[in-house]
């Protein structure tokens, strides 16, 4: 990203991770490393070993946690969901994400059940599915898609979650990527460092396999809500987010129109 993005924009933000295995150590490390300098992020390393349901919360939570903002939740198992009230607690959290790349670490019936419980402490909570459908006024995509107004995930979705890229293009090649909005997982900014020098009509396709061999780790279980894997939900939003900036450059396909045909009089 440009550098004048990385210019204080206001108050200080802070957002605090709870991370459980690589999936969210690597989130969470490359927003540290390329959030705006007004944010502070912390890490709370969660027990990589949780019960499926969790009795007594305490048991497995610091004694202390850093002050936050923006609680994201990633998790890989259920168990750090069901932990979520008590991070806020102690974090004071004002808004929570929990995104969702693997539905076995929360499955339908417990989102409910954290929607709950961060209603009755007056915290809203978003579940993206996949995280890199977050914009700044809706998550999910498709038939899931869904609209939010709240300013402190809407501070953190002008930063990250559905890719949003400018491209500049000489001599019918990508000669230039700057990522506007970044995947919270770094790897719009994989896609857009791949980019640079390939002909404009294999873009696409390139920006598709940069995707997936950064590689996304969204699951490839097939989801009920879409019909497709996440990964594919996610790769699919790459591609999207390219064409977008890339459509002025592309050339419109051909079409044959058989010999004799012609256009019906309105």
């Amino acid at each position: 990203m440009d550098s004048a993005s990385n210019a204080a924009t206001g108050h200080p933000f802070h957002v605090l991770a709870a991370t459980q295995g690589l999936w969210g150590e690597r989130i969470a490390a490359h927003i540290a490393a390329t959030a705006p300098v007004d944010w502070q992020v912390d890490v709370w390393p969660a027990p990589k070993v949780l019960p499926p349901v969790v009795d007594d919360p305490d048991e497995f939570l610091p004694g202390a946690l850093p002050g936050a903002d923006l609680l994201l939740a990633l998790g890989e198992v259920a168990g750090l969901a069901q932990l979520i009230p008590g991070l806020v607690r102690r974090s004071g959290a004002r808004a929570v994400l929990a995104p969702i790349d693997r539905n076995e670490s929360l499955p339908a019936g417990l989102v409910r059940q954290v929607q709950g419980w961060l209603v009755d402490q007056g915290v809203p909570v978003l579940f993206p599915k996949p995280f890199c459908s977050l914009t700044e006024s809706t998550i999910s995509t498709g038939r899931q898609l869904q609209s939010y107004d709240d300013p402190i995930v809407r501070r953190f979705a002008a930063r990250y979650g559905r890719p949003r890229f400018d491209v500049e293009v000489a001599d019918d090649r990508v000669a230039a990527v700057r990522v506007l909005r970044d995947s919270a997982c770094g790897c719009a900014l994989h896609v857009a460092e791949g980019l640079p020098g390939t002909p404009v009509d294999e873009a696409l396709e390139a920006a598709g396999m940069l995707h997936h061999h950064f590689p996304c780790l969204a699951s490839m279980n097939q989801d009920a809500d879409y019909g497709d894997t996440l990964m594919h939900v996610s790769g699919n939003l790459m591609r999207e987010a390219f064409r977008e900036s890339l459509s002025p450059f592309l050339k419109s396909p051909a079409y044959l129109r058989p010999a004799g045909r012609v256009e019906p009089i309105e």
